[in-house]
């Protein structure tokens, strides 16, 4: 891709920005690690939500829809949208509970709800597995979808990639290093502006090109049924929309948005959208910057990456399945003008380097406050511990690099780490909701789906090779291993002591939790609960008919539109009502 000076200067612009904001808030951050890791605990509810939902959008997102695009239609989307599910549960269920614990991180609160030997293994143990193995994987599969982008977009050789990759991180590095996750934070909202206005822009000028001749040519030139919104289900499908068996669509559906541990849609919360939850200032601002991102990152920020993927349908046919992934960044190359080629770069830098920050700060958290100073140096002073946190974020970044070097493909990192997590969500859901899970519970959900993984993908496959499929084709090995999971960790927590009383009713002094603690609360709950899921009901359904009706008139289906409309509005003031009656939206302890 040939670039004109304006596109340097917009680029480098980018990165100085980015790189003044760091300076800017160096000094805030080396305060102490909650501002290090939390902002200080007062971050407004829309630059967490925002920073949450830039996050989300890593460089290989765009190509990743325009991917589920070409092979299966608008429909194709399901394969992430089922997760809004989970997302809401951690709005109405969740929020307030992470922001009322007052911890540093989200593996802290494991001694803060059990006690013992047990938690302070476990505590140590997911520091190291989520802070380095888990987030050195996530990072990889998003270096790997930039070095993708750069050799496109400059034809570099393969062997030097890694370099330009180490060159961008290092960059984010520096700014990460120096702002914790206040730069973070502003940084994300400055990224996800840039990355949202390119991709509008990218997608009004594709459409309404010669050679696609806007939407009503747009939807004459597709194959039938590429525009459905929702899958056949139990049925053979077609190249041109989306067709999962009655297994896979459970599995994707009913299973996977409360049954397996996902960065950003964890069960229950946690990770960088915990942090996020726990750096507002107030439960309220918890609430609402997480609504706000499940509706940003759902309802408004697919639609331009689907219209581009829908036009690259028709002006690249000759791209196989594999390559399709490769129709959005031809179109930038193909019908961006000078000056815009730079900004669609920049959309694209920001939309990694915020995914990146995020990882680095969010792993650097748990090495610093859940390993350093809970077990290495618990009596070094504050400005130790900054000082450990920024070589920690250099660290984490080397340790990405090497492993960025061993991946060969993104979707068999994303496989691995959905199945490798199925039936953990269960446990992090029910832990602030049943007194008797304990840390033997978690440690099992979290082993077990191992071993489950194991037998599925090395013994039942040489059986029957269908057990060693994607969850997509074959979802046995995926139901196999919530189902061996959520028994083991049932069956550790009865065989197990339960947690320290008195540590169990200072967390429920502290929390205040709904559901069954009976040894510490006589009355009952079951109302309020239940207004709680009516809000989760009604916000989700709200949600998919804003996403719905978005489309609609997109395609300038008016009837279906106002349906959609109809919906929205109704689920609207429901939520509104019912939200109301348990204060979902106060500051108040209910």
């Amino acid at each position: 891709m040939e670039l004109a000076l304006i596109d340097y200067i917009i680029i480098i612009s980018f990165f100085l920005i980015s790189l003044a904001i760091g300076l800017w808030f160096r000094k805030e951050a080396g305060k102490d690690i909650s501002h290090f890791f939390l902002g200080g605990r007062n971050l407004p509810w829309y630059i967490a939500g925002i920073s949450m939902v830039a996050t989300t959008f890593a460089a290989d997102t765009p190509l990743a829809v325009t991917e589920l695009v070409a092979q299966n239609g608008v429909a194709g989307n399901w394969l992430w949208w089922n997760m809004l599910a989970g997302g809401m549960l951690t709005t109405f269920f969740f929020a307030k509970y992470w922001r009322r614990a007052d911890v540093l991180t989200d593996i802290e609160f494991i001694e803060l709800r059990y006690s013992g030997k047990a938690a302070r293994f476990l505590r140590g143990f997911r520091a190291l597995y989520f802070g380095v193995f888990m987030n050195v994987l996530i990072i990889g599969w998003v270096n790997v979808a930039l070095m993708s982008l750069l050799q496109i977009f400059f034809d570099i050789p393969q062997n030097e990639l890694l370099w330009y990759v180490a060159g961008a991180m290092l960059i984010v590095v520096v700014y990460s290093a120096m702002s914790g996750l206040l730069g973070v934070a502003f940084t994300d909202v400055i990224q996800f502006v840039i990355a949202m206005t390119g991709s509008i822009i990218l997608a009004i000028i594709v459409v309404n090109s010669d050679k696609v001749g806007g939407i009503d040519n747009l939807k004459a030139s597709l194959p039938e049924g590429t525009l459905n919104f929702f899958p056949k289900i139990g049925s053979e499908g077609g190249g041109s929309m989306l067709a999962l068996g009655l297994g896979s669509f459970l599995a994707f559906i009913g299973f996977q948005w409360w049954a397996s541990w996902y960065p950003g849609a964890e069960p229950g919360g946690g990770g960088y959208i915990a942090q996020r939850m726990m750096s507002t200032k107030t439960e309220k601002d918890a609430v609402y910057s997480t609504l706000f991102f499940q509706i940003a990152h759902y309802c408004i920020r697919p639609w331009p990456w689907i219209l581009v993927a829908l036009c690259a349908i028709i002006l690249y046919p000759e791209l196989s399945a594999t390559d399709s992934k490769l129709g959005y960044v031809m179109a930038m190359k193909d019908f961006l003008p000078t000056g815009l080629k730079g900004l669609l770069l920049v959309a694209f830098f920001a939309a990694y380097m915020s995914t990146i920050s995020t990882q680095l700060n969010w792993g650097t958290s748990y090495l610093i406050n859940d390993f350093y100073k809970r077990f290495i140096s618990p009596q070094a002073g504050q400005k130790q511990f900054v000082m450990a946190s920024r070589i920690g974020t250099l660290l984490l970044m080397l340790i990405a690099l090497f492993v960025t070097s061993l991946i060969n493909t993104i979707s068999g990192v994303w496989s691995f780490i959905i199945e490798c997590g199925a039936g953990l969500g269960l446990v992090m859901i029910l832990r602030w909701y049943w007194w008797r899970i304990n840390a033997w519970s978690e440690i099992v959900a979290t082993v077990a789906p191992f071993i489950g993984y194991g037998l599925s993908k090395f013994v039942f496959v040489q059986l029957d090779e269908s057990w060693g499929k994607g969850l997509g084709e074959d979802p046995r090995s995926f139901f196999f291993t919530v189902a061996f999971t959520t028994v083991a960790w049932i069956v550790a927590t009865y065989v197990s002591k339960p947690t320290d009383e008195k540590h169990l009713r200072a967390f429920f002094d502290k929390i205040k939790p709904d559901g069954n603690w009976r040894p510490f609360r006589a009355e009952k709950h079951g109302q309020r609960l239940m207004k709680l899921i009516i809000c989760w009901l009604s916000a989700i359904a709200m949600a998919y008919s804003a996403l719905f009706l978005t489309g609609s008139f997109i395609f300038k289906e008016w009837n279906e539109g106002i349906i959609y409309s109809t919906i929205c509005i109704v689920s609207f003031v429901v939520l509104r009502y019912t939200a109301g009656k348990v204060r979902i939206f106060s500051d108040k302890q209910s």
